[in-house]
């Protein structure tokens, strides 16, 4: 089974916004189940852990579960998202196939299916 990173913006100034971020990553996670991969959302792991420890943190781990997948899901809005960028650069530096949501979604889909 492939394993398809979501990236997309989780900071946002209220914890209502945050939260919004989250579900539409939850949202693009079900999307790749429908597809037969199995997502991994950071956004989720993490939504209640505002303040225990530094953006850097956050961003070193997210990494690792990034490098750790077949291939990187860009939800709308990703171009905001200080981390979704690196992420996006981090996997094409590093040849892992690179999908947008709402774009790619043949590609995505027959890739998925693969």
């Amino acid at each position: 089974m492939k394993v398809v990173y979501v990236a997309g913006p989780y900071t946002a100034p209220t914890v209502w916004e945050i939260e919004c971020n989250v579900r539409r990553a939850e949202e693009a996670g079900l999307y790749v189940v429908e597809c037969g991969a199995m997502p991994i959302i950071p956004h989720t792991n993490t939504r209640f852990f505002h303040g225990l420890k530094t953006p850097e943190f956050w961003y070193e781990g997210a990494l690792e579960l990034l490098k750790r997948s077949d291939a990187i899901l860009l939800i709308p809005g990703w171009e905001s998202s200080r981390g979704a960028v690196n992420e996006r650069q981090w996997a094409l530096d590093n040849d892992l196939e690179v999908f947008h949501l709402g774009k790619d979604h043949r590609q995505f889909e027959k890739w998925a299916a693969a």
